[in-house]
């Protein structure tokens, strides 16, 4: 037997909604229910019950909610999804007398808010279903097509990462952050034919290798790959010569290919909590690059072209690494990077900005702990 559901009103603004839900559901249920109605997130929403706030984890029931009872929902700025909040002349938005009359409309709530979603996306570009526990990738995503600029999924438990994702032809930036997936869950031939991508976030997974593919991907701008179980990086990373801002840090890398010193636009590179050994000499060819983290690895010396070739470097980190201050200060380019560092040092205290001193001397630290 169905367990019966009680009906709220919610107050919203100068809106009114319903939501019909059994008893024993959370708070916390009733606040997932109303993102669909509101596009407000759970975290952003207040809901206010005779002068006290709802939380989370007590029941409705428990909150002594019945049929009937009336919710005041207040919402923070700046937690809205896509669009923001659904118009008031929208399917899912019910006056206090249409309520009354037609109570029969909430039958049809779920679709129409399917239709007013995927309308959203369409007209917007952009898709958000960061943290919705999903297990697969919704078949409205792929509805929307080359509209879709932005897709953001990340924080979810997704299976798998379908080639369909490829229908999304104008896609320009992907999140997949922290979804636990695996090298034989991406299929890749799809992700790397998005020739528009320029953002690709996969942070946080359980990825242990990249296909020599991830070379096609020519117009990224930034590539976040931190905290996975990489062991290595393929070649073809050097075909990304648009990649500004690349993120390795707590992977399980023992060496860096010759060829990323062929991302010649590389602003930012942050190769920390590593395995790495040594770094390539064609690190020396970035003449872009302003950062360069390299803590937490297990390096013994410092190619000694770096310093001079990379003539924009102004953040070198090397924290928890056998190079000593004096190792660097014979390194040539030593003393205009130093200038560069601590010009960056006194603009930011000019500025009142904390921060790094641009060179974390980590090898030494007990000795040289802050210049």
């Amino acid at each position: 037997m169905d367990e019966p559901s009680i009906t709220l009103h919610i107050k919203f603004g100068s809106d009114s909604l319903q939501a019909a839900l059994p008893a024993t559901a959370s708070v916390k249920d009733l606040k997932a229910h109303l993102q669909s109605l509101t596009n407000v997130l759970p975290r952003g929403q207040k809901l206010i019950f005779k002068g006290k706030i709802l939380e989370d984890s007590v029941t409705l029931k428990a909150a002594n909610l019945s049929d009937g009872s009336k919710i005041m929902l207040m919402a923070s700025h700046g937690v809205h999804q896509g669009g923001g909040l659904i118009k008031k002349d929208s399917p899912q938005t019910v006056s206090k007398k249409g309520l009354e009359a037609k109570p029969t409309r909430k039958l049809n709530l779920e679709k129409a808010t399917d239709i007013t979603r995927l309308q959203r996306w369409k007209a917007t570009g952009v898709i958000s279903l960061f943290e919705s526990g999903l297990e697969v990738v919704p078949e409205d995503v792929f509805a929307v097509g080359p509209s879709t600029r932005v897709l953001d999924i990340g924080d979810n438990c997704l299976q798998e990462v379908p080639a369909e994702i490829g229908n999304l032809t104008n896609l320009q930036k992907l999140r997949l952050t922290a979804n636990n997936l695996s090298d034989d869950r991406i299929k890749w031939q799809g992700l790397v034919s998005l020739k528009c991508l320029t953002v690709l976030a996969l942070n946080s997974n359980r990825l242990c290798q990249l296909p020599a593919e991830i070379g096609m991907l020519i117009s990224l701008k930034q590539l976040n790959l931190a905290q996975n179980n990489l062991a290595s990086i393929p070649e073809e990373v050097g075909q990304l010569q648009q990649l500004q801002i690349l993120n390795l840090n707590n992977n399980c890398l023992k060496a860096l290919p010759l060829t990323i010193g062929h991302c010649c636009s590389l602003l930012e590179a942050d190769f920390s909590s590593n395995l790495l050994g040594e770094i390539p000499s064609t690190l020396g060819n970035l003449q872009n690059i302003k950062v360069l983290q390299l803590g937490n690895n297990g390096l013994r010396s410092f190619p000694t072209n770096v310093l001079k070739g990379c003539s924009q470097l102004s953040t070198l980190d090397l924290h928890g690494n056998e190079v000593t201050i004096e190792d660097l200060r014979e390194v040539e380019g030593w003393v205009e990077f130093d200038e560069r560092r601590r010009s960056k040092h006194s603009k930011q205290i000019e500025f009142g900005v904390m921060g790094s001193s641009g060179f974390d001397e980590g090898a030494d630290s007990q000795h040289w702990n802050q210049w």
